[in-house]
């Protein structure tokens, strides 16, 4: 219970500029290997660039209501579904992990939202030069938002997520460590995003969600 030992005993909550947590080592070395290989398409080799989005070509609007599809977009997102869970065994055992009552019910706590009848959502992320992505708020269906950063190849630490106060003045970066994470819950003024900065090989993560909207991975009851 890799994840779950971090955010018990590893955590530690942050009020500035908005209620977060950070917490190390959640990864087993075997998931994180699994994030290191999987393919994600590189973009600049489709003719498309950055919008300062996660779904790149316009894809944006369905992925954000929870629809499953995305048009292009979809071609260049990595979510480990039950389709793919072949190529991601010790992911899908992490997502077990989040499913299991015992861990969500830890995260309700912490972030005061019930996630009984919720769902996980775990999408493999791989940013390449060129990658940014313009301060937002999560949409009040992403009940728990973060991401988990695996650093394997000695980027730079200001590669993490910046976060933004009201006048959407970035205030913090979290440090992209390796297998370093964040999370938080949605709400008004939980402004965050990634300036454009220089990205030597490649920015690898997983971005975790519980949501409202149904994927795969229904949690435990």
């Amino acid at each position: 219970m890799s994840f779950l030992n971090s955010i018990k005993d590893k955590s530690k909550k942050h009020e500035f500029p908005f209620d977060h947590w950070e917490y190390t080592n959640p990864l087993a070395n075997e998931a994180i290997e699994e994030i290191i290989k999987a393919d994600i398409p590189d973009i600049s080799e489709h003719n498309l660039n950055y919008d300062g989005t996660r779904a790149i070509d316009g894809g944006a609007a369905e992925f954000r209501e929870g629809i499953a599809s995305g048009g292009e977009a979809i071609k260049f997102r990595c979510f480990v579904t039950k389709k793919n869970s072949s190529e991601f065994p010790h992911l899908v055992k992490f997502i077990n992990e989040l499913q299991a009552k015992e861990t969500y019910e830890t995260i309700s706590k912490m972030i005061n939202k019930d996630l009984s009848n919720s769902y996980v959502r775990v999408e493999v992320i791989c940013d390449r030069e060129g990658f940014w992505l313009k301060p937002h708020c999560d949409i009040k269906e992403k009940l728990m938002s973060g991401l988990i950063f695996v650093n394997n190849t000695n980027e730079p630490e200001d590669l993490g997520t910046d976060f933004y106060n009201e006048k959407l003045e970035k205030v913090k970066t979290v440090p992209y460590k390796h297998n370093y994470g964040y999370l938080f819950t949605s709400g008004p003024n939980t402004w965050h995003g990634m300036e454009k900065k220089k990205i030597i090989k490649e920015r690898r993560c997983i971005q975790v969600n519980y949501v409202t909207f149904e994927t795969d991975w229904k949690v435990n009851t």
